[in-house]
């Protein structure tokens, strides 16, 4: 395994190439926090870190992990311990925003330039939010409140991440790993061990039902969406909401049976072989014996944490997925 492993001052005119210690974390999560990279150097006058440095990794060439220096702590052995943040850390800023007739990517797009941040690629999420209002918010809250808008009337989850260096937002559909016939793949093999569970006991609902006061006629609309064999296997499960005005009713109470009709189902795999390409917001291929059943299915990464040795590269994944395909 080929680790390249730079840091640049502030200033970006010196690069330095520190004796990293092994064990190297890169970790993500799905929603919420930036990317994170942890590392240990030994004190070295020849090498000035400072918080704001920018920080480079590479695995076998492949790009893992661009961004900054935030934090740094030292102890009497002489050993300094670093930790970076991607560029999903200035998220965290808060501001008030007054929106309109835009789609999450396209206010996406906006804060980035509003606060000067490096874009990629950004797919088209498709769904209009008619107006919005963000007092008071971290831009981390204000993206996602807008994914989950659109999650919740189209039925399609979007994934924001950090990519070496600009902000990505893709469909989970595009994010699974590897390609048809040679998907990445998560079996009793590659993972020394795991933990499951499944239930029903929240964020499952087999019956949606959204209402509208339509000033204009006086009168409450209402709209419901249900699944008669899980209400026989389940009993009534109802998720009860209100709609805003140019909210299309039904389409988003169907987009909600579909999203929540559902076991959760929870895996966490560790001391899997380690791959660069998972990373949280990523599916993966996955086939365990769960229940006594062979089960099959691509899963979400909610978390993932990778760990570089000298030697080798392991990770700690926790998934969420819904109905397996047997």
């Amino acid at each position: 395994m080929d680790v390249e492993f730079l840091v640049s001052d502030t200033t970006g005119k010196k690069i330095y190439l520190p004796a990293v210690q092994e064990g190297i974390e890169w970790s993500t999560q799905r929603r919420g926090a930036p990317g994170k990279l942890t590392f240990q150097i030994v004190q070295d006058d020849t090498v000035c870190l400072t918080e704001g440095a920018a920080v480079r990794l590479k695995v076998d060439g492949a790009p893992v992990f661009f961004g900054f220096l935030f934090a740094k702590r030292q102890d009497k052995d002489g050993l300094v311990r670093l930790t970076a943040y991607d560029q999903l850390r200035y998220l965290n800023n808060k501001d008030t925003y007054v929106y309109g007739n835009k789609t999450a990517s396209q206010f996406l797009k906006m804060l980035a330039a509003d606060f000067k941040l490096q874009t990629g690629e950004i797919e088209d999420t498709g769904f209009v939010i008619a107006s919005r209002i963000e007092e008071n918010t971290s831009l981390f809250d204000m993206v996602e409140n807008a994914l989950d808008l659109t999650l919740k009337n189209r039925g399609e989850m979007y994934v924001l991440y950090d990519d070496f260096g600009k902000l990505a937002l893709k469909n989970i559909s595009s994010m699974k790993v590897g390609k048809a016939g040679a998907y990445l793949l998560i079996d009793e093999e590659t993972g020394e061990n795991f933990e499951y569970a499944s239930e029903i006991d929240s964020n499952t609902y087999n019956k949606i039902k959204l209402t509208y006061d339509n000033e204009k006629t006086g009168k409450r609309e209402v709209y419901i969406a249900q699944d008669g064999g899980h209400i026989n296997q389940w009993g009534v499960l109802q998720y009860y909401g209100t709609l805003q005005e140019g909210e299309d009713g039904q389409a988003k109470a169907d987009a909600l049976l579909k999203l929540y009709n559902s076991q959760t189902r929870n895996l966490k795999i560790t001391c899997a072989v380690g791959d660069v390409r998972v990373r949280a917001g990523s599916m993966v291929a996955v086939k365990l014996n769960l229940d006594g059943v062979e089960m099959k299915n691509f899963m979400l990464v909610e978390k993932a944490r990778h760990v570089f040795y000298l030697d080798r590269h392991t990770m700690e994944l926790t998934l969420r997925g819904g109905e397996f395909v047997a």
